[in-house]
């Protein structure tokens, strides 16, 4: 899948949706951030949210152009987890856009250092039978962006122990839909757990809704 190079529309695109996250609840203030795969010029890269500013002061003009040859574009510095970003495109050529959130749900569970369990069948909406929680390490660092990477294999979002969460997909509507959910199945787990253990599906069950999920809406009828 190309990278998607109508500059101008992608910008407009973007503010949007870091909007649309703070109105949600997602985020709040200048913590998070969100990228798109974007080409310029003939060079691949993305852009990015600026380092430290608010969606209410966000402009289309304001998102940060890196080149994945290392080159940058803006009047601002990128987001201090641009690294995060560019590990997971340069590791899954599908994903487009990339949502990385402090949401409260999935950040306190996030915090339990837990992954989020087949406690209900949308779970599968990240692609797999759980969202894995990577390990800690410095936001920012290397490490991190390594271990997003492996926490995301085979899915499309992981949680950030004592961080967030992280949420991709081919389209940056999916990618915002994706944390959104994650988000909220995050919340019920925990309402759940202050109650008791919940209980949990088994393999061949989420087996069937991943099954299941690969044709949902792909059905026209004629």
């Amino acid at each position: 899948m190309s990278a998607v190079t109508d500059e101008t529309g992608l910008r407009a695109a973007l503010t949007a949706a870091l909007r649309r996250l703070d109105r949600l609840g997602l985020n709040r203030g200048s913590t998070g951030n969100l990228s798109h795969r974007c080409s310029v010029d003939g060079r691949a890269g993305m852009l990015i949210t600026p380092t430290g500013m608010g969606a209410d002061d966000m402009q289309p003009g304001d998102w940060v152009w890196l080149g994945d040859d290392g080159s940058q574009v803006g009047a601002w510095e990128p987001s201090s987890e641009w690294a995060i970003h560019r590990a997971i495109y340069q590791d899954r050529p599908e994903l487009q856009a990339v949502v990385h959130t402090h949401s409260v749900n999935a950040t306190a569970v996030a915090c339990l250092r837990r992954d989020l369990p087949p406690f209900h069948y949308m779970v599968a909406v990240a692609g797999g039978d759980s969202v894995r929680c990577a390990p800690y390490h410095l936001f920012g660092s290397q490490a991190l962006s390594a271990a997003v990477v492996e926490a995301m294999q085979g899915r499309l979002a992981c949680l950030l122990a004592n961080h967030g969460l992280v949420a991709a997909a081919a389209t940056l509507a999916q990618a915002v839909k994706v944390a959104q959910e994650i988000e909220a199945l995050c919340e019920v787990y925990l309402k759940a757990l202050a109650v008791g253990q919940p209980a949990i599906l088994d393999a061949d069950a989420m087996a069937e809704v991943l099954e299941r999920f690969s044709r949902y809406g792909q059905t026209s009828r004629r």
